[in-house]
């Protein structure tokens, strides 16, 4: 097979992504005098923390052998190699998985209820415009390696 030398022409980092959703849910917060979630807050900062911490691990996890193979991180850039140890046996987006536990555990401990409610638009978003790109990418690049791969290991978990 052909060296594929593009990327998956994601268009905007999806890191970003996910904090425009919570600012944009905080600003709603503020301005909309939205409900909170109405947790107690120590079950709030539990509940949060362990979110944030899995979140943390999570995503070290997935760009830590990104950068051990020594291959792209940042999603417009090509790929060296097609990742499938470690976390990437139990999830092809073990990154934006973690960013969703992240932003998660992060709503949480803002008590923002409509942070909750914009993770799932968010996380579509970052489907639709980040993994559908990848994904088509890694298949120009890596071929039937990456189709046995994607029909193996689910997307998210």
């Amino acid at each position: 097979m052909e060296k594929v030398s593009d990327g998956a022409n994601v268009r905007f980092p999806p890191p970003l992504i996910y904090v425009g959703g919570l600012v944009l849910a905080l600003v709603g917060d503020r301005l909309l005098h939205l409900p909170s979630l109405g947790l107690h807050p120590g079950i709030r900062g539990i509940a949060g923390a362990v979110l944030v911490v899995i979140g943390f691990v999570v995503s070290f996890a997935g760009a830590g052998l990104f950068m051990q193979r020594r291959t792209a991180i940042i999603p417009y850039k090509p790929a060296t190699h097609l990742v499938t140890s470690g976390i990437y046996r139990w999830t092809r987006n073990p990154m934006y998985l973690g960013m969703a536990l992240l932003y998660a555990g992060l709503a949480i401990l803002l008590n923002s209820l409509l942070a909750l409610i914009l993770l799932a638009p968010v996380i579509a978003i970052i489907q639709s415009q980040v993994i559908a790109r990848e994904e088509a990418y890694l298949h120009r690049a890596f071929g039937s390696e990456y189709v046995a791969y994607r029909n193996r290991v689910r997307p998210w978990i």
